[in-house]
């Protein structure tokens, strides 16, 4: 028997912004995601395979913050440090939020500009004690 339909990945997520000169600014220079093309009220991003939209709400039934994104980084706390020199907003300092015994999830949490929520997310093997 075959589903009707099958999700195959994310090809898009919206972020919604108040200011698109801002957000876009934020986004390109300040997280460094690739610019890939604008139009009115929508800037289009490229992270990693998934594209990323910001986008201006068309009413009000869009105008609400948007879901929480994990960018996943090397190095963390290097990355905590460049983006707290560029003036981001954190929520928290890297934490530890799972040890598995082979991995560790680290992350942060930080506000764009429209006080969107995000992450930054490091999984880094554990080093084994000999």
């Amino acid at each position: 028997m075959h589903p009707e339909f099958q999700i195959k990945g994310i090809g898009q997520v919206s972020i919604r912004v108040h200011n698109m000169e801002v957000a876009t600014q934020f986004y390109r220079d300040i997280l460094g995601l690739q610019l890939l093309f604008q139009v009115p009220n929508m800037t289009f991003f490229e992270c990693n395979g998934i594209q990323i939209v910001l986008s201006i709400a068309e009413n009000a039934q869009f105008d609400h913050p948007s879901s929480v994104f994990y960018f996943n980084v090397d190095h963390i706390h290097s990355a905590y440090e460049a983006l707290t020199r560029k003036q981001v907003q954190f929520l928290d300092k890297p934490h530890k939020v799972v040890d598995t015994g082979q991995t560790e999830t680290w992350m942060t949490f930080f506000y764009d500009p429209d006080q969107n929520v995000h992450a930054l997310m490091s999984i880094i093997p554990t080093l084994l004690n000999d």
